[in-house]
């Protein structure tokens, strides 16, 4: 146990730093990408709008395992895209980055559906106001509907996020540094300690996400649309 510990204590919290870059990051992409899927789903020109269904319904029904592999073996190991400076570190860099544009590109889909459920809770006749006074569809969405849309659905939100966070273990399929692969490395050197090490990377886990709840439920209270 002491040996184990000695080896896994120094590396506990760089891996859980790297699990919360990539939460950080790959959430705040998705959240971008999500709010204009979302915007071409309710928009007025056609292609648009199939564009962003097509999206969503592909994406979202393709394992994310596959996503991540298609953007390391055939983006950058066959075509040589990478998305990280040529230096010491390269590797690293370029599969946190791959994993992040995988954890985006999926991501996002949960997120575009989840405010396109928000914008069913805007009155119609706001929309219909704000046009009548000569918006155009992009004034309507970003100041009358998305707001509105946003704050409604703060809570599920946190929800996409918190698996958001449980989704970047497969970020290790790659090679990225993150919790899940230094588990299983553990696992590999102290078999007999399995419970154990289970345990302490489910309480680590288990903190962020608890954390993750706690802030989206304040703000989900705080920011809620008083009707």
């Amino acid at each position: 146990m002491s040996t184990m510990w000695a080896d896994l204590g120094p590396k506990l919290w760089p891996a859980f730093w790297v699990t919360i870059k990539l939460t950080i990051v790959s959430g705040i992409g998705a959240m971008i990408w999500g709010t204009v899927l979302a915007g071409m789903r309710v928009s007025p020109v056609p292609a648009m709008r199939v564009f962003g269904t097509w999206y969503v319904n592909i994406v979202r029904n393709t394992p994310l395992t596959l996503i991540i592999l298609f953007l390391s073996l055939g983006l950058y190991q066959n075509m040589g895209f990478a998305l990280a400076p040529d230096n010491a570190d390269f590797i690293d860099n370029n599969n946190f980055w791959l994993a992040t544009v995988g954890l985006i590109v999926y991501t996002a889909t949960f997120v575009c559906e989840t405010l396109r459920s928000g914008f069913n809770t805007v009155p119609l006749g706001q929309a219909e106001a704000a046009r009548s006074l000569g918006l155009n569809f992009m004034q309507v969405f970003t100041l009358v509907v998305l707001p509105q849309a946003a704050r409604a659905v703060i809570a599920p939100m946190g929800s996409v996020l918190i698996a958001l966070t449980k989704n970047t273990t497969l970020a290790s399929i790659i090679g990225v540094g993150e919790a899940a692969l230094l588990m299983k490395g553990q696992l590999e050197k102290y078999g007999d300690q399995l419970v154990i090490i289970f345990v302490i990377f489910a309480v680590g886990f288990m903190i962020i996400t608890l954390l993750e709840g706690a802030v989206f439920g304040y703000f989900a209270q705080r920011l809620a649309v008083k009707r």
